[in-house]
This record gives C-alpha cells, structure tokens and sequence, in this order.
C-alpha cells in the first residue's frame, strides 16, 4: 500500500480537500484503484451533534457514519463508497485506547500518547487503507489521507507525531507527504514567507514535504517557484500552482498539466502500475469544460434552519449541480 499525506498550514480553509480529491481522480485516470482518509484532530467522537455552523453539513455515509462533509467530496469525486471508520477523529482514538485499557489489554502498563495513541493511529490508517471501496471489491493501490487543520494546532500535534513514525513503519517508497500553503499578493508580489513558515514548522515535526500546493488567486510564477524550492528543500517541479479556476472540476486537470501523476509515480515507484504518458481524463475533461459553458439559469428555494452558511447543505447544492451537468 502507498500512502500519500497531504496536510496544510498558514490559514484552514485553503482547499486541502479539494486538492487531495483532484489528485485521487488524476490516480485513478492513471489506472490506480484509491482510498481515502480523512483525519479530524477535533474531540468529537464524529460530526453528528456539531452545528453544521462549525463544520459545514454532516455528511451521513453509506453505513450510517455521520462524518466531515469532505468525506462528501470524495465521494463524489472518486465514485467510491467510504464508511465512517475513513474519518479519523480524536474522538475515536481515545475512545478505542481507553476501551482497551480498561478491559486490561494493556496488561498493567501505563497508557501513554507514546506509544499507545500514535500506535492506535497508526494501526488504524493500515486496517482502513485495506477496506474495499470500489466496485472491483479489491483494496485500493493508494491510499490518500487529509490531515484537517493547519501545522501547529496543539489538537493535530499527536496525529503529526504517528504520521512521523509511520513514514519509517511503511518505509520511504511507501510514504509521500504534500503540503498545501497560501501564496498572498501584496503589492503585486507574490510572497513566499507564510510557505516557507508553515514548512520549517512541519519539518520541525520531523516531516518534510516531497510536494507543495501554493493556492493563490492567479498562476504562481517561476521565481515565487524557485525561491520556494530553495527555503523549503524541494525541487521547483514539485511546486504545485493551485491557482484560481472557473470550476473546481478543472482542478485534476490542472495538477495533471503539472505533471503531478509523474512526480507521484516517480516518488513512489510506481511507474511499472501508471499509466503516465496517457491517463485516461477524457470523460472528465469534458464534463469541465462543458460546465463553463452553462448560460441559462433555474432559481431554487432552499428551506432550512442553517441557511446562514452555504456548506450547511453541500450535498444538497452538489447533487443540484449534478443534476444540472446530468440534463445539459
């Protein structure tokens, strides 16, 4: 199983699962069956009794999970079926050590951070990269983990920590980890300190990012590349422009123009099981491109009791969207 990590720093919000749902639908255009993993720092057992003003709508899984709505994009993205062990909370981490400990597992040792709850996340993320979620019934090739937050939450330090002795569990051939960092324009500069901050505070984790996703409004020039790859030891082809789109469709064509499927293939031997040189993005394309050619438009009532926040009901939104993409 490879393992691809992609977590974010400087400010949330920046489109970590958006990202990490464009590059499982670049890998599966390249002939690889993915997972996904998402892991909320949050002391929540789940998102069930959140205010969907906190977290945005409770997505409900096929199993009666009820979960962060980015497991929602994966869903959708990727035409895979997760279930509520795909999302990772505190909650659920401690719950299960504390379970153990007072059924007597640990046989009279004290239960600590180390090793108990990072072995506990890690043994989790191994069990639940191997459940099918697919049509094909098979365990997927790549499993693919969002951490939530940013680099430096007192609440995520304990995830960080399993992640950094998971790298030498799974060995270096098996672990890649992604940074997503915001690229502000101040006076008509692009500025790469907020990147370089977030990444010295990730290595000082004991975690260095093999790729970083700059988000900015406009396309991230070479010499922001460049002074990137120098302070923030990677080479300036693994600087990712996310830049601003029509559609967020347009995003797994972007990290593909890019040549993110080559660095991944490369990062993580994969070359032998990818299909690089032609990945299979035709349908995909075409459903992104027809989506800015949309002129008419159709007025909806929503009624509810969060209309406040617009993520309140992703799905509902989503599936409208669909639906409207379905017809044309």
């Amino acid at each position: 199983m490879k393992y691809i990590i992609v977590s974010g720093g400087v400010v949330s919000g920046l489109g970590k699962g958006v990202t990490i749902s464009s590059m499982g639908r670049m890998l599966r255009g390249s002939g690889l069956r993915v997972t996904m993993i998402k892991i909320d720092p949050y002391l929540n057992v789940d998102a069930g009794t959140m205010s969907p003003f906190e977290h945005g709508e409770v997505f409900v899984l096929g199993d009666g999970g009820e979960s962060d709505l980015d497991l929602g994009n994966y869903e959708r993205f990727l035409s895979i079926n997760l279930t509520s062990d795909h999302n990772i909370t505190t909650g659920k981490i401690y719950r299960e050590v504390i379970s153990r400990e007072r059924r007597g597992d640990y046989l009279g040792k004290t239960v600590q951070v180390v090793p108990h709850i990072t072995n506990e996340i890690q043994d989790w993320i191994e069990r639940v990269a191997q459940i099918p979620v697919d049509e094909s019934g098979e365990p997927a090739d790549v499993c693919l983990i969002e951490v939530g937050g940013t680099v430096g939450d007192i609440e995520s330090s304990v995830f960080f920590e399993a992640l950094r002795q998971f790298q030498f569990r799974v060995g270096d051939d098996n672990f890649c980890l992604m940074f997503v960092s915001l690229v502000p324009i101040l006076s008509e500069e692009q500025k790469t300190k907020p990147t370089q901050h977030g990444v010295r505070d990730l290595r000082s984790l004991g975690l260095s990012p093999k790729v970083i996703f700059c988000r900015c409004p406009v396309q991230i020039v070479d010499d922001c590349k460049n002074k990137i790859s120098a302070f923030c030891h990677v080479a300036p082809t693994n600087v990712i422009s996310v830049h601003d789109v029509n559609n967020v469709y347009h995003v797994p064509l972007l990290l593909q123009e890019q040549n993110l499927h080559r660095i991944i293939a490369s990062e993580l031997k994969l070359e032998s099981r990818m299909n690089i040189e032609n990945p299979d993005m035709k349908n995909w394309s075409d459903m992104a491109y027809s989506v800015d050619g949309f002129t008419k438009s159709v007025k909806i009532a929503l009624i509810g009791k969060y209309i406040g926040l617009q993520d309140s009901y992703l799905s509902v939104i989503k599936s409208l969207k669909h639906a409207a993409i379905a017809c044309e």
